[in-house]
């Protein structure tokens, strides 16, 4: 339990460092959250895919020790997003 809540966390953190640099070099806001959902996660699905399983049992094989890590990350990837709309609603303009 306590690696689970450490790679939580650990997820959660890159993804908003990851984030927030693509956000300021790219002048993007909800970019990071795109690039995970149209890359990573798939990847992720292709990485641990099983040729001997059928389809829904490679779906129903992940459980939620792979799965809550996989939100942390998601929810970095939003609130380096968040975080950069606001700075620029408060007027920095290097974000």
């Amino acid at each position: 339990m306590l690696q689970l809540i450490i790679a939580t966390v650990l997820f959660l953190v890159m993804m908003f460092g990851i984030g927030f640099i693509l956000n300021m070099l790219l002048k993007t806001t909800w970019f990071p959250i795109y690039m995970f959902i149209i890359v990573l996660v798939p990847f992720y699905v292709w990485s641990t895919w099983d040729k001997t399983l059928s389809t829904s049992e490679n779906f129903t094989s992940f459980t939620f020790i792979d799965l809550v890590p996989v939100f942390g990350a998601l929810i970095g990837a939003y609130l380096s997003g968040w975080t950069i709309q606001a700075l620029r609603k408060g007027g920095y303009k290097m974000f």
